[in-house]
């Protein structure tokens, strides 16, 4: 399964927003120490531009000194339907700057019970100065 998440900190259509951080610093997504939460982080859809197939919820942590790893605790929350509320759920290291990063898949729900696999990310915009993104996942996941 491909699909691009929409991971935006400002404009009209937020998605991430830093929710603690070092109290003597900016709440930034590079900065050691960030919970960035997570809701809709995605119009979670087949295309860039297309129909969301489903939303990311959960939250993400800055887990690197340097600033350049992201700790993931999300859920895949399908909207479309035949896996309506159906779940996938993602954790791992997102190291951020590089070309692809890789997270696991550890558990399911609905028709993803039992669920596991990893999925391929690779950001395909990166606005720095606005905080935004598109990462495109490439999902491999097997299920009973």
């Amino acid at each position: 399964m491909v699909f691009y998440m929409h991971d935006y900190e400002t404009g009209t259509n937020i998605s991430a927003i830093p929710v603690a951080g070092n109290p003597l610093k900016k709440w930034f997504v590079l900065e050691f120490g960030t919970i960035i939460a997570i809701d809709d982080a995605a119009t979670v859809a087949i295309e860039r531009n297309s129909t969301q197939i489903a939303r990311l919820q959960g939250m993400y942590v800055n887990s690197a000194k340097d600033g350049t790893d992201l700790h993931w605790l999300v859920s895949i929350v399908f909207t479309n339907k035949a896996y309506n509320g159906s779940t996938l759920e993602i954790q791992g290291a997102n190291r951020e700057f590089q070309k692809y990063r890789e997270v696991s898949v550890v558990s399911g729900t609905g028709l993803f019970r039992f669920a596991r696999g990893y999925a391929i990310l690779e950001t395909v915009l990166l606005d720095l100065d606005n905080l935004n993104a598109i990462v495109r996942w490439n999902l491999t996941v097997l299920h009973y």
